[in-house]
């Protein structure tokens, strides 16, 4: 065990928030807190990091164990530049470093009893040093600042000009560079595209130390977790499993839980109507044997109605007249900023009925094109129609269509005059909006809660055509599966732009994948994506091998002469890599008998000899450094 949380309870004026939440979390366990928004899942890792202070319990990290912990909005020192920040993640490596040189310096002009203390320094410094994988810390850090999508370009850049989504993904690199003990992450998928979230996915999975994860990217947590908490009404429940196997239980436990009640409320009918009855005999023995059976109806614990799921909430979206059978036309259309190219000469069909998803990393232009489609930008070429009868419904993460002026109701009630107060407040309640949230100004809102506004306005709309651009940003799980129904059943024609796989997995006919300036298609979900896009890997690994051996084959003198030189120079190539790969076991093993004769207690006691194979040892570890970087060069 790494992580004890004990009875955690914590209220805001008379709102109790978490009523005596407990769980553990194991050494290298991979946990998911869940819930929908607003039931105290970030309250909780604020509580258990010491940011909040519980009103009662505990939590409780074991002895000599580290924490680390990315907020939703985390604070991140603007005065260094992206690679400054990761190199302050690995300060310790750093200043390790600098104090085995510095002692490697130091030992050329000391004797005795002063080198010898020297050398048991320099020998804890490098223990230490290698335990830390401090020959690595440059290539890590780059490593992980490409998972995350920062170019070399951007390396130098300062943390200050950077937007709020790049300084998380800053914060991020840094703490998965600092490996604590365990991680403990609030939304930490927010801000990445699908590219980086499925890096992020296969890093925790391996991580080397306990994972604790806020998230409503259920795609994401099936990968990574094995662990669901789950927050409800104030209360956590433990479930074992990935969040597939978390919804699968939760819902049969809510089922039996649900039976149970039902039938206690049968009992305690039949109950009631049988003292009723006793009584209405008005003998004395019917009235004893009747306040018999309420004593033992009062002493009856009564089992909690399971939380309603309000069929009320599913949203109905009905298109108020059917569209052509085409509905999208693009043809012929490119465009660029500052000189380079989002995309080009594309030429796209939407049909009635489907529901087609775009994909692709952060910047390739996806949102663009939803804008030239609703005529908020022009293209540089090509033209965007419409089929017949085509009325659109555009949702933007911007949600600049708002009267700031307006309650939440009244942006509602405005736009749709006919519909009664009820309907208007399951809908706004299915996007979150409960109590007088609803009557909350539009100007007061924060970015996420505005985008849940323009959402419920979209959903009540009469178009047959509905664009969306991540539409599932600031929604929880539940708000998500109510928009996935709404959307599975919609008879009109859905294009969209999102990153949450699971979303476009339950949603998407079609997949376009926006990458090197050009649309791939996939006909099919996200699984089928992922299944089709290996399978064109691998045929075009077989036709590059297939070119290559009709090329040989060609009789060209040329081509000939050129494969041998291929030829020659990967066996070179090959022959370089074992030389090197023999050099550095040679290094490793010497390098070890140096490290056995420090350890002889005669040599010990000899501060000439032990200077002697230290400074033999240090002159060794640099070339076996010089080796490992020789080695990556030719392995690329």
């Amino acid at each position: 065990m790494i992580l004890n949380v004990q009875n955690i309870t914590k209220a805001f004026a008379d709102n109790i928030i978490l009523n005596k939440v407990s769980f553990i979390v194991e050494e290298r366990e991979k946990v998911a807190i869940v819930g929908i928004n607003g039931s105290g899942k970030s309250t909780l890792l604020k509580c258990i990091v010491g940011e909040y202070e519980a009103d009662s319990g505990q939590s409780i990290l074991m002895s000599g164990k580290t924490l680390g912990y990315l907020a939703q909005q985390p604070d991140t020192n603007l005065d260094l530049t992206i690679y400054q920040a990761m190199e302050d993640a690995k300060s310790e490596v750093i200043k390790l470093e600098q104090k085995i040189r510095d002692i490697e310096k130091l030992m050329k002009g000391l004797n005795g009893e002063e080198l010898e203390n020297a050398m048991n320094s320099y020998t804890n410094l490098t223990a230490r040093f290698e335990y830390l994988d401090g020959y690595k810390y440059k290539s890590e850090i780059i490593g992980v600042l490409k998972g995350l999508k920062f170019s070399e370009e951007d390396y130098e850049k300062p943390v200050s000009v950077l937007s709020g989504g790049q300084k998380t993904r800053v914060e991020l690199a840094r703490l998965l560079l600092s490996h604590p003990d365990i991680i403990i992450l609030d939304e930490p998928t927010n801000h990445l595209d699908i590219d980086s979230i499925a890096w992020l996915e296969q890093f925790l999975s391996s991580y080397n130390g306990a994972v604790l994860i806020v998230s409503h990217d259920r795609y994401f947590l099936d990968k990574v977790v094995t662990k669901v908490i789950d927050i409800d009404a104030a209360h956590a429940t433990t479930f074992s499993g990935n969040y597939s196997a978390y919804a699968d239980k939760k819902a049969a436990l809510r089922l039996e839980r649900l039976n149970a009640y039902e039938k206690q409320q049968n009992e305690i009918k039949h109950q009631e109507e049988v003292i009723d009855k006793l009584r209405q005999f008005n003998r004395e023995k019917s009235i004893k044997r009747a306040e018999s059976r309420v004593k033992k109806l009062d002493k009856m614990e009564r089992l909690e109605k399971p939380k309603e799921i309000n069929s009320k909430m599913r949203l109905s979206l009905t298109p108020s007249i059917t569209s052509g059978n085409d509905v999208l036309m693009i043809e012929d259309l490119s465009k660029s900023f500052d000189n380079q190219c989002l995309f080009r000469d594309t030429n796209l069909l939407i049909t009635r009925g489907e529901k087609v998803a775009i994909i692709g990393k952060n910047g390739t232009g996806k949102t663009t094109l939803l804008k030239i489609i609703n005529k908020e930008l022009h293209a540089d070429n090509g033209r965007v129609r419409l089929g017949t009868k085509v009325k659109i419904g555009y949702y933007d993460q911007a949600s600049t269509h708002l009267t700031e002026t307006n309650t939440v109701f009244d942006e509602i009630s405005d736009a749709y005059p006919d519909l009664d107060n009820t309907r208007i407040r399951n809908v706004l309640a299915a996007f979150l909006f409960t109590g007088d949230d609803v009557f909350k100004l539009i100007s007061s809102l924060s970015g996420g809660e505005r985008g849940r506004v323009s959402l419920a306005k979209l959903m009540l709309s009469n178009a047959n055509l509905l664009i969306l651009d991540e539409p599932t940003n600031h929604l929880d799980i539940e708000s998500k599966e109510i928009l996935e129904d709404a959307l599975r059943n919609y008879e009109g024609t859905v294009f969209y732009v999102s990153h949450d796989r699971y979303f476009v997995n339950r949603t998407a006919t079609r997949i376009l994948e926006l990458e090197n300036q050009h649309f791939t298609e996939y006909k099919g979900n996200y699984d089928y994506y992922i299944e089709k896009k290996l399978e064109l890997k691998e045929a075009q690994e077989v036709i590059t091998s297939a070119n290559k051996a009709a090329d040989n084959s060609s009789g060209s003198k040329a081509d000939w002469k050129a494969m041998k030189e291929e030829q020659a120079n990967k066996r070179k190539k090959e022959n370089a890599i074992k030389k090197v790969e023999a050099k550095i076991a040679d290094l490793e093993k010497e390098i070890a008998e140096l490290d056995n004769e420090m350890a002889d207690p005669a040599i010990a006691s000899n501060s000439a000899k032990l200077f002697e194979i230290s400074t033999k040892r240090g002159e060794l570890d640099e070339e076996l450094n010089a080796l490992y970087s020789e080695w990556e060069e030719l392995s690329e």
